[in-house]
């Protein structure tokens, strides 16, 4: 199943689709709820790697941002869904996942645009996640989006190896 989920979310990410919109969040959350804490923070980072090997890598800090980022949303997969499962606890798993992301990966931004981009000031820190917000948008998207498709897939396979056990 880890492979499955760092392909896919490595595809994902390869192929079109809007900023931030991507399951790598999404994986990590589904991975700190399901899998051990050893390879649980380890899925996105492996599926970032995947598709950087791809596309081409960037900026170290910004990277450093983005997969910390990353990195963090199994730790709240793991602290909000590990044991128990219910609507307000994936909201806050998502919320929390995708709000952390923000923070730290355009922290990353802000670290390393200091010559021409967002000047390493106050001011240039707050710009810097103003002009973030919309990215936070999209993330909030994908995370729930893929959140829902993983957790719902996982439930309809759990429910229909139960149902095969039934009939043996």
């Amino acid at each position: 199943m880890t492979w499955v989920l760092i392909f896919f979310a490595a595809l994902c990410r390869a192929l079109p689709h809007p900023f931030n919109v991507t399951p790598v969040g999404a994986i990590g959350i589904f991975a700190g709820a399901k899998l051990s804490g050893r390879i649980a923070w380890a899925v996105p980072l492996v599926a970032l790697l995947a598709g950087d090997l791809f596309l081409g890598f960037y900026d170290p800090l910004v990277m450093a941002g983005v997969y910390l980022g990353m990195a963090l949303s199994a730790v709240f997969g793991r602290w909000l869904l590990r044991r128990e499962r219910s609507l307000p606890r994936f909201a806050g798993a998502v919320g929390g996942a995708s709000l952390i992301f923000f923070l730290v990966s355009n922290f990353g931004v802000w670290l390393a645009s200091g010559h021409g981009g967002y000047p390493h000031t106050w001011a240039g820190l707050v710009t810097c996640y103003a002009m973030g917000v919309p990215f936070l948008w999209r993330t909030l998207l994908g995370d729930g989006l893929y959140t829902f498709v993983l957790f719902g897939l996982d439930a309809l396979v759990g429910a229909s190896r139960a149902r095969a056990g039934q009939r043996s």
